[in-house]
């Protein structure tokens, strides 16, 4: 009897261990709306609203850590951290290398410039075009822009990007539709030249949350947590919160 109950006792105690397990989440926290750190250090956006969210209907811990988004990858793989949520793109290259979750986000891209300068990317010939290192507009750019002769700049972030083409360093930036639209709200001697983009070879189908090949439990967690916030209407709320006005 008494080792019964001290089974059992054990079994809850390994229970609220696993319960209270610490995700630990990757993000490179300068790309607003969807993941900036505050005026006190501290992490906010959409992504990392959508993970707290997520973890408190899985009943996990969870906690973030900036990385530059070129090393966002290799730190799941290399077991640095359990997760990455980071306005990733879901494409086949990265798919190889990683699991996704479900996608949590439709993605687009746009072309950014002083208005008036250019009606379309077509009219940057020999003109440079800011874009992150690492990230799939990148990819797109070198792919389909390079040989018709516009020139591409990589930054380690977003930040840099529009601050440079501010300064008069570069003609335009290349970036997520909604990263250009938070950034646009208060620059409105800019705007967006041609079409969104939505290459699915380059975007895939939307953003999802990355963790290692062999984590299939945390990504079913993961997966569940992001359908029952889906479900019970915490996910239309994050959403609204920072897209209702774009």
């Amino acid at each position: 009897m008494k080792k019964s109950l001290l089974l059992v006792a054990a079994m809850g105690l390994l229970s609220t261990s696993v319960l209270a397990k610490e995700i630990k989440f990757a993000t490179e926290a300068t790309y607003a709306p969807f993941e900036y750190l505050d005026d006190k250090n501290e992490f906010q956006g959409f992504d990392i609203d959508l993970a707290r969210a997520i973890c408190a209907q899985a009943k996990l811990e969870c906690s973030f850590h900036n990385q530059a988004f070129d090393s966002l990858i290799p730190s799941l793989k290399f077991r640095r951290y359990d997760a990455a949520i980071a306005a990733m793109d879901v494409t086949p290259e990265r798919a190889a290398q990683v699991d996704f979750s479900d996608i949590y986000y439709q993605n687009s891209a746009v072309f950014v410039a002083k208005k008036g300068a250019f009606k379309g990317p077509e009219e940057m010939v020999d003109k440079t075009v800011g874009v992150q290192n690492g990230s799939s507009h990148q990819s797109y750019l070198v792919d389909n822009w390079i040989g018709k002769g516009l020139l591409t700049v990589p930054y380690a972030s977003y930040q840099s990007a529009f601050l440079d083409m501010m300064n008069g360093r570069t003609d335009g930036v290349f970036a997520d539709t909604a990263v250009a639209a938070d950034w646009l709200k208060q620059h409105k001697e800019y705007g967006v030249i041609g079409s969104p983009v939505t290459d699915a070879k380059y975007f895939g189908t939307g953003f999802g949350i990355a963790v290692a090949k062999d984590n299939q439990e945390l990504l079913g967690q993961l997966n569940k947590g992001l359908a029952e916030i889906k479900a019970n209407g915490t996910y239309r709320k994050i959403y609204d919160k920072y897209f209702a006005q774009q």
